[in-house]
């Protein structure tokens, strides 16, 4: 169950910091409202909270993210910007997901 919470929050983490940015990148790149960039940056200070909940100390859990963020970044990209991942982009995200996992999840 603690396995399936962190992830849950790594994820939860990911959509705060990838959504915040992403509006954030609307206001100043795509001319949109101030109002993108204010509830981008709340987002974002989300993120940081959100990332505390974790149990593990600073470095591993933002080591972790770390790979969660570049799944989540191409999955966003996918959804909002009609990107097409290569079949390089799927082989890094995975050895990152992968090797953040043994990071994180490795009995010690």
């Amino acid at each position: 169950m603690a396995i399936l919470r962190s992830i849950l929050l790594f994820i939860l983490a990911g959509f705060c910091e990838i959504g915040g940015g992403y509006l954030v990148w609307l206001w100043l790149k795509e001319d949109k409202s101030i109002w993108y960039g204010i509830l981008g940056g709340a987002i974002l200070v989300l993120y940081g909270v959100v990332a505390t909940l974790q149990t593990s100390n600073f470095a591993r859990v933002y080591a972790t993210y770390g790979g969660f963020f570049i799944v989540m970044s191409l999955l966003w990209a996918m959804k909002f910007d009609h990107f097409s991942p290569d079949k390089y982009d799927i082989i890094g995200a995975t050895i990152a997901l992968t090797g953040v996992c043994i990071i994180y999840y490795a009995p010690r």
